[in-house]
């Protein structure tokens, strides 16, 4: 391996580490219930806050909470996961990375 391939190596690893670090301070909010269920997430797919309103407790319909909750995080997830996507390509190249991309 040739010098300028370490650097290159180098200078793709900074840039993954700062890519990294703006996807960790990227905020994406989601909701499901027409606002009922609000779920906040991270560009590194980490849930930073799940927020319920108290009108859609009701003890005798437990799925249907479930199902909310079920629904906020993954549209969460999804945009998190479009978020990264979009951020990582242009740093790899279009190179899918386990891990990062």
């Amino acid at each position: 391996m040739n010098l300028d391939m370490v650097k290159q190596a180098q200078q793709l690893k900074s840039q993954l580490d700062k890519a990294q670090k703006e996807l960790n301070n990227t905020i994406i909010e989601a909701d499901s219930g027409k606002g009922a269920v609000k779920v906040t997430i991270n560009g590194q797919q980490k849930i930073l806050s799940i927020k319920i309103s108290p009108k859609v407790i009701d003890p005798d319909k437990p799925e249907q909470l479930e199902q909310l909750i079920l629904k906020a995080i993954n549209e969460a997830t999804n945009k998190s996961q479009k978020v990264a996507s979009k951020q990582l390509k242009g740093l790899t190249g279009g190179i899918k990375i386990p891990g990062l991309t």
